[in-house]
Order: C-alpha cells, then structure tokens, then sequence
C-alpha cells in the first residue's frame, strides 16, 4: 500500500519525527506544496494525506485504488465529503491536537493589545524610554484582564478551553448563542454579547451562516474600546468592514491569525492598513512544534485505526 502526504512543508518543517507515519505504510511520498498536483496524483495512492490541498470531486473521481484520504486537520473543507461518501472512501480528520497552542496564541494577542506591548517595545526600540524624565513611561494604555468581559462566539474545544483560561485571568466569561436563535441556558443572545463584551474571541467554523458574521452592523454594536480576535477562519469577518471600523475608532483594536485569502496574495484592507491596535499573525496559533507532532501522530494513529478495521475520527465512510 502506498501513501501519499500532499503538504508534508505545512506541517513539517523538519523539525518533527515522522517514523511513526512512515512505519504505517510500507510505500510514502512526501510531496511539498507546489511540486505535487493533486489533479496528477499516482493512481496507485491507496492513503492520502492532505492538510490544506483541495481534493475536490473530480480529483477524488480520478483515482483507482484510494481507500482512505486523513485530512490533517480538523476542518474538512478541502476535501468533497459527498464525492469521498458516493465512492466509498472514508475520511478522517485529526481532533483537538492544537487546543494548547492555539488558546495561548489567543491570550499571546489579547496581552499585546491590553497592554499596548507594540507601543511600549517601539518606544524602546527607538530608544525613548533611554531618554525619559521618568522610570516608566506610561504613554499608552494598560488594561488588566480581570473583571473584563470575555465573549466567546462558538463554544466547541477551543471555546471551552478559551473559556476556561478566561476564568482563569478572573474575566466574566459569557458564551453567544447562535446568531437569530433563543439562547439556551448558559448562553447569552449573540447581540447581547456583541454590546456587553470587552473582548470578543471568535471560535466557530465558517460555514454559510458564519461567513460574514461580523460586519459592519455587528462592529457598531461593539463597545468602542473592545477588542476583535479571530483565530478561526479567515471569512467569518468581513475584513473590509473591520478596516473601516478601525480607522473610524467603532472599536479599539482587533487580532487575527487568519484572513480569507491564505496567503494574502491579491493584497487585503488589514495588510495596508497602519493601526496602533491591530496585529496580523500569518495563521500560526495552532503552529507550535508540540501540536504539529500531536498532528502527525493523530494522523498515524488514524492510518492504523483503518487498517485494523475500526476507523477512528471519522467524517464519512
């Protein structure tokens, strides 16, 4: 059997232990991004392995002897689920292996941004502080987490462990209720969080109700000191909208480690925008090297489930 990595360099950069991915198959390729396309794949492939590359139907149709395609990833968007399902091809994702990363990425941006850390390394970088009248300066803004409200809008693994660490820092932590629907116990209506929140932290895939869902309305309903995090999906915020509420002072800042176009090749509003309170981080918050070798052992041990028979994390079969 033969196994086919299509993106090992989004995930490997050398630095992680492959053997126990390698030992589950007795043939591998390790394809990096560009030097492979999926159009062209062996039609001998038996197992593939995708992070980020489309397996589109036609791409699915194409080949012979695919019997398994491991998305290494949670989200399966780039992958044609019903095409995989009509062909009998199974599919499994990798579950919660980044929650650790991705929630200190989260708290890493809503530090930096509470406590103008951007600011205050610029006034020593360009050697200000060398030169003040006084010990510490005290030029920008510096908030304390405890007693602020967080918002979480999407309250899967990474909502609860955000939620969690919130509670930790003493924050009052209240969960939106999807947008339009009655709030269930323990969450709050999705407007009633938009207004009351100090830090909004955005959670939820992107799918058609959630494309868009913070646009202009929604950023005017926000305080005009909160702040913006999305560590989910480029998509979910309508970027044009957040530049222009930035540049207007609708809210105080914004955080995201995703954008809608990955990489931002046909340029984007955020990119070209100069603002003390907003940082762009290039979709690394579940990027430690700890959760990409939990992705590669998942991975493996989801290669082992299906050959043994009993498939794990399946999304079809």
């Amino acid at each position: 059997m033969r196994g086919i990595f299509l993106d090992i360099d989004t995930v490997d950069r050398g630095d992680l232990d492959l053997g126990g991915l390698q030992a589950t198959l007795p043939e591998w390729t390790f394809q990096t991004t560009g030097t492979g396309d999926a159009q062209e794949l062996p039609m001998q492939a038996d197992v593939l392995v995708s992070n980020k590359v489309i397996l589109d139907a036609d791409t699915i149709n194409s080949t012979e002897n695919l019997k398994l395609i491991c998305i290494a990833a949670t989200g399966t968007n780039n992958a044609d689920i019903a095409a995989a399902n009509e062909k009998g091809i199974t599919v499994c994702n990798v579950r919660s292996y980044a929650t650790a990363s991705v929630v200190e990425h989260v708290f890493s941006l809503i530090l930096c941004l509470t406590r103008s850390l951007p600011q205050y390394m610029q006034e020593v970088e360009h050697g200000r502080w060398q030169h003040s009248d006084t010990f510490c300066m005290l030029d920008y803004p510096i908030r304390e987490l405890a007693g602020q409200t967080l918002g979480i809008i999407g309250y899967g693994e990474l909502g609860h462990a955000v939620a969690a660490m919130g509670h930790a820092f003493g924050m009052t932590v209240v969960i939106a209720e999807r947008r339009g629907a009655p709030a269930r116990h323990g969450r709050t209506p999705f407007h009633e969080v938009l207004s009351s929140a100090d830090i909004i932290s955005l959670h939820c895939p992107l799918t058609e109700d959630t494309h868009d869902l913070i646009g202009s309305a929604e950023l005017l309903q926000m305080k005009r000191d909160a702040i913006l995090i999305n560590v989910a999906r480029g998509g979910i915020v309508n970027e044009s909208d957040l530049s222009d509420a930035l540049l207007s002072g609708e809210i105080g800042g914004a955080a995201l480690d995703v954008l809608a176009e990955e990489p931002p090749r046909s340029g984007n509003p955020l990119l070209s925008l100069s603002h003390p309170n907003l940082i762009v981080t290039p979709h690394v918050a579940w990027a430690s090297r700890n959760s990409r070798q939990r992705l590669v052992n998942e991975t493996a041990a989801n290669i082992r489930a299906f050959l043994s028979g009993n498939p794990r994390n399946v999304v079809c079969n």
